[in-house]
């Protein structure tokens, strides 16, 4: 069932890509992205209260706040910095570098979470890793 939601995640972002750069045509890329971060934030809650997951905010815990909040953080940045590179650049192409990012969570989940590396996983690293330097030059 993850592959699933994995592959509607994929859609989707590729969808952000494109809406985002038709949307941030004369529109500063840092209000563009509250913009869009203000629709993130009414929809996910939305989605709660509908679903009732509300109910269990008060089980969220210290230590899951903060690495929530951190993530938090984490993704504004990111999504601060996709935006200005899509009104700098063609979106195929700063999707491709952004998905460099696969990469970097496979170093990571290895060096923080001591994930398992396969040999497929390091050569699936390698060919995202070309395919991105590919698309940049």
């Amino acid at each position: 069932m993850w592959v699933l939601f994995a592959l509607l995640s994929a859609v989707f972002a590729a969808l952000t890509a494109i809406l985002a750069k038709i949307g941030i045509e004369n529109v500063d890329s840092n209000l563009a992205t509250a913009i869009r971060t203000l629709v993130v934030v009414f929809f996910a809650w939305g989605i709660v209260l509908f679903t009732g997951a509300h109910h269990q905010l008060a089980d969220v815990r210290g230590r899951s706040w903060l690495f929530l909040i951190l993530s938090g953080l984490a993704t504004g940045a990111s999504w601060l910095f996709y935006y200005r590179a899509l009104q700098l650049g063609e979106a195929a192409r700063v999707a491709s570098v952004d998905k460099l990012s696969i990469v970097l969570t496979i170093v990571l989940a290895f060096v923080i979470l001591h994930e398992a590396v396969s040999l497929k996983v390091l050569a699936g690293g390698a060919l995202i890793t070309a395919g991105a330097l590919l698309m940049i030059f």
